[in-house]
């Protein structure tokens, strides 16, 4: 199948996964209003091009923290991968390298963090993660990727307890899968996903396992997710981060200029403007919307990077024009992955690439560090 868009891979990848499986990855919060108004928000920004200038080299390529990536996009944080591909985070990590990308491995990975490690040599990698109420867990969570060579610590802050999801609901969702007339039919329809299944094993959260010293157990651990983080974390109770954690910590999940004001002031490296991917809190309001008030507020004393509805290489454009250090996708890749592996994520990535190579040439700026609001209408 010849993909010419994310927009085709996440079809494919609906084709492919059975549907408990692609409503995971694919729906969000509530009635999905989170998640579509991400999207469409992109789409309201109009771009404004400048023509007769010499696009004949264009560059893309980008600093951050010390390292030069080939463009302003992140592969973020995405968990439970293993239920799309086997190896599943492995693979995303060497696509990104190739690309040379960062990539984010999650708490939530399916893959062992120092095996993800060992994919990628010595490309750069940043570990994202979530306070539990064991704060030995967390510790001994920091300590591995620092021991492993992690260079970015990403602190997700929006997820004092889950989101209600009612598309899991409705397919009866839950890990580990439990037997139902309903989850056989789906499987029977989607063959290839299940021989996958029963070839590489049910995906385990296998780095929370093994921080806790236990075998991988689908059931406990993703307890320790859904019931165990902690709900007292505060502004005030973070110092203990900085002590575990030496190089630069990126707070992500704020949604509001006071928030992003405080991390500034508590001197964190980085904010990632972020609802979740639209997975947490229905009725919440494009990340994309408040990125330029806050770029303007916080100025260059610290990255600002935005999440949600990132689907195309104008969206790039669009978010660095509006103040953007880099984006964060997570859905895209994972419909290429989802799709046709390590292939359809590689693929996803160029198309990305490509399109923002396209897109600044069309718009009339040969650097990614001229783009300002003068480019959107």
């Amino acid at each position: 199948m010849q993909c010419a868009s994310v927009s085709d891979y996440r079809e494919w990848a609906r084709w492919r996964l059975p549907k408990l499986a692609f409503d995971y990855l694919d729906k969000g919060a509530g009635d999905g209003d989170s998640l579509e108004n991400n999207v469409h928000a992109f789409r309201r920004l109009q771009l404004r091009p400048r023509v007769l200038v010499d696009v004949t080299k264009v560059v893309t390529d980008i600093d951050l923290f010390g390292h030069r990536y080939s463009a302003p996009l992140i592969v973020g944080p995405t968990g439970l991968n293993g239920l799309y591909w086997p190896d599943a985070d492995s693979i995303l990590a060497k696509e990104c390298a190739m690309q040379g990308l960062p990539f984010v491995l999650s708490t939530a990975a399916t893959d062992l963090l120092e095996d993800v490690r060992k994919s990628v040599s010595d490309h750069p990698l940043w570990f994202q993660l979530y306070v539990h109420e064991n704060r030995e867990l967390t510790l001994s969570l920091i300590a591995r990727a620092k021991n492993a060579g992690y260079s970015v610590l990403v602190l997700t802050v929006d997820v004092p307890v889950h989101g209600k999801r009612d598309h899991d609901i409705h397919n009866e969702f839950r890990l580990p899968l439990r037997p139902s007339w309903r989850l056989f039919d789906d499987i029977l329809r989607h063959p290839r996903w299940a021989i996958q299944m029963l070839t590489h094993g049910t995906p385990q959260l296998v780095n929370i396992a093994r921080s806790l010293g236990q075998q991988p157990n689908l059931l406990a651990h993703a307890g320790v997710l859904s019931r165990a983080m902690d709900k007292s974390l505060t502004w005030n109770s973070l110092d203990w981060l900085r002590d575990a954690w030496t190089g630069p910590i990126v707070l992500k999940g704020i949604q509001s200029e006071d928030d992003a004001r405080r991390a500034q002031q508590c001197g964190f490296d980085g904010i990632v403007l972020s609802n979740h991917g639209g997975r947490q809190l229905s009725g919440v309001s494009p990340p994309i919307d408040g990125l330029e008030a806050v770029a303007a507020q916080i100025g260059d004393s610290m990255k600002v990077f935005v999440d949600g509805g990132v689907r195309r290489g104008e969206d790039i454009v669009k978010a660095r024009a509006l103040g953007a250090s880099a984006v964060l996708t997570g859905r895209a890749p994972l419909y290429g992955l989802a799709a046709n592996g390590k292939e359809g994520a590689r693929d996803v990535l160029k198309l990305f690439l490509d399109e923002l190579h396209i897109a600044l040439q069309l718009v009339g700026c040969p650097s990614m560090n001229m783009l300002g609001r003068e480019y959107l209408r």
